[in-house]
C-alpha cells in the first residue's frame, strides 16, 4: 500500500516535465505505472492477512520500507538522467534519507522535473514516509506508536505529543507544510523564481540540502536569501514537538524554556564567533561583515546537517573544515528534521561524564542526572552511551571500509562522516560531489546513510541471531 501510495510521487514531476517539455514526461509516467503496478501486486497476496505487528515485526518494517522505496525511487533516475543502477541508488537514498551527497553535475541544464524530484524526495524524507502512513493510513492498523517510536530520532521517543499517534503526526505534517510554505513565500519575495523557491524550500525544512543549482544558495548572490535560509534551516533543526508546544501555548517562551534548543542556540553562536575570528585571523584583508556572512551561513548549514553551501569550506584555513565536520556530529535537535547524533545525547553524555567524576570523588553519594529540570532515568543513560559508543564504532569501520576500496584518508574520513551524519558536503575528491567514489564505496556510503537516518539500533536488531528466534 505503501508502495503503491508513494508512486503518487511522480505526479507533480510528470505535471512540471509537461509544463516546461523537458522531455521527461515519458520516463515518469513508466516509472509511475512501475511502482504502481509492483504496489498492487505485492498489496494483492496479503490483502486479507492480520495488519497487526508484532514488536520485531516493527524492526523489519521500517528499515525494509526505506530500503525499498528507496530503490523504486531510483527508476526515474535511471530512465532519465540514465544513471547507473549504483549512482541512481545513491542519488534516491541520499535524497530520501535527506543528506544531500550528489552524483550529479550540470544542475543548470538538467530537466526541471528530475530537479524538482530530487527535491520532492528530500522533503518526503524528512518527516519520514512512515510516520506520513501513519498519519493518512490509520486503517492499516500496524501498531501505530511502535512504528513511530522505531522512526523517531532521539532518547525520549516514549513522550507523546498527544494520546493517539495518528493525531500526532497528522499535526506535525501540518506544522511541516506551514513552514514549508511560508519558507517558499519567503525565498519567492527575496527574488527567487517561484520554481527555485518552491524546490528550495522543499530541500531547506527538511534539512536536506538539494539545491536546482550548481553553485547552491551562492548561485543568488543575494544576502536577504541567505538570512532566510538561516533563519528555516534553524526552525527545521529544532524539535517538532517544540514547535507543535509553542503553537499550542502561544508562546515563544517554550523554546527558551527547553534546555535541547537553548543549548543547540548558544553552540550556533559561540560557533559563529570562532569559525568567524580565525577567518579574520587568518585573512587580514577580510572584511568582516563578509567574515561573518560566509561563517555564519556555513555554521548553520553543517549543525542542521543541511548542507547548502555559500563558500567551499573545505578550502578554509587551519581546523575549520575539520571542526565543521565534527560539529556534523552532534546536529541538531531531536525530534527535528536534522541528522547527527542529536544535541540532547550530547548533553546526556556530559552529564553521565559529570556524574561518573563526582562519584569518583564521592563514591558513597548518589548522584542524579537532569537535564532541563528533568530527572534522567539510569536506563536513558544507558541507552545515550550505548548510542554513543555504537555510533561512533560504525563511524570507524565504515571509513575503514571504505578506504579498503582505495580512497585517500581524507576522503573516506569525510565520506562516511558526511553520509553518516546525512550532511552531504564533505573533504578531498567529495568537498562538491561524489562522482569520483568508486562503486563499491558508494554502496558502503549508502548503507551509511541508511544508519543516519535511522536509529541505528533499530537496524542492528536484525543483524542479531536472538532478533529471529522465536
Amino acid at each position: 500500500m505503501l508502495l503503491a501510495l508513494f508512486s503518487l510521487t511522480t505526479v507533480p514531476p510528470i505535471l512540471i516535465s509537461a509544463y516546461y517539455h523537458d522531455g521527461e514526461l515519458l520516463h515518469f509516467t513508466a516509472s509511475l505505472v512501475i511502482m504502481q503496478v509492483s504496489g498492487v501486486l505485492l498489496w494483492f497476496p496479503c490483502r486479507n492477512a492480520d495488519t497487526n505487528l508484532g514488536y520485531r515485526e516493527v524492526f523489519i518494517v521500517v528499515p525494509a520500507f526505506w530500503l525499498v522505496l528507496g530503490m523504486f525511487a531510483a527508476l526515474p533516475f535511471i530512465l532519465g538522467p540514465h544513471l547507473s543502477f549504483t549512482d541512481s541508488m545513491f542519488e534516491s537514498i541520499s535524497a530520501f534519507t535527506t543528506t544531500g551527497a550528489t552524483v550529479l553535475v550540470g544542475l543548470d541544464q538538467m530537466p526541471k522535473s528530475i530537479l524538482f524530484y530530487r527535491q520532492e524526495l528530500q522533503w518526503l524524507g524528512g518527516m519520514g514516509i512512515i510516520v506520513l502512513a501513519i498519519a493518512i493510513l490509520p486503517m492499516l492498523r500496524v501498531g501505530g506508536m511502535q512504528l513511530y517510536r522505531a522512526e523517531t530520532p532521539g532518547p525520549m521517543k516514549s513522550e507523546k505529543l498527544t494520546p493517539r499517534v495518528a493525531h500526532a503526526a497528522r499535526l506535525l505534517w501540518i506544522i511541516y507544510v506551514g513552514l514549508t510554505v511560508v519558507c517558499a513565500l519567503s525565498f519567492w519575495v527575496a527574488g527567487m523564481t517561484p520554481f527555485d523557491a518552491v524546490a528550495h524550500s522543499l530541500s531547506t525544512i527538511s534539512t536536506g540540502g538539494f539545491s536546482t543549482h550548481d553553485a547552491s544558495i551562492a548561485y543568488f548572490k543575494s544576502v536577504n536569501i541567505e538570512i532566510l535560509a538561516e533563519i528555516f534551516m534553524v526552525l527545521a533543526g529544532i524539535s517538532f514537538g517544540v514547535h507543535f508546544a509553542a503553537l499550542h501555548g502561544k508562546s515563544l517562551r517554550f523554546y527558551w524554556q527547553n534546555a535541547e534548543v537553548r543549548t543547540f542556540l548558544v553552540i550556533i553562536f559561540a560557533l559563529v564567533l570562532v569559525v568567524t575570528l580565525t577567518q579574520l585571523n587568518f585573512h587580514h584583508q577580510m572584511d568582516i561583515t563578509h567574515a561573518l556572512r560566509i561563517s555564519t551561513f556555513q555554521v548553520i548549514s553543517v549543525i542542521t546537517s543541511t548542507g547548502f553551501a555559500t563558500d567551499n569550506f573545505s578550502l578554509w584555513p587551519v581546523f575549520l573544515p575539520m571542526l565543521l565536520i565534527y560539529i556534523s556530529f552532534m546536529g541538531g535537535c531531536a525530534g527535528s528534521t536534522a541528522g547527527g547524533m542529536k544535541v540532547i545525547r550530547m548533553m546526556i553524555m556530559i552529564k553521565h561524564s559529570m556524574l561518573n567524576m563526582r562519584k569518583m570523588l564521592y563514591p558513597e553519594s548518589i548522584q542524579i542526572a537532569r537535564v532541563g529540570g528533568h530527572i534522567l532515568p539510569e536506563r536513558t543513560l544507558e541507552s545515550v552511551v550505548a548510542f554513543f559508543a555504537t555510533y561512533i564504532l560504525i563511524f570507524v569501520v565504515f571509513s575503514v571500509l571504505v578506504m579498503a576500496t582505495g580512497l585517500d584518508v581524507v576522503t573516506a574520513f569525510s565520506a562516511v562522516a558526511t553520509c553518516l551524519n546525512n550532511l552531504g558536503p564533505g573533504l578531498g575528491d567529495v568537498a562538491s560531489n561524489f562522482i569520483l567514489v568508486n562503486s563499491a564505496a558508494k554502496w558502503l556510503l549508502i548503507l551509511s546513510m541508511l544508519f543516519g537516518r535511522l536509529e541505528i539500533f533499530a537496524v542492528l536488531l536484525m543483524l542479531t541471531p536472538e532478533f529471529w528466534r522465536r
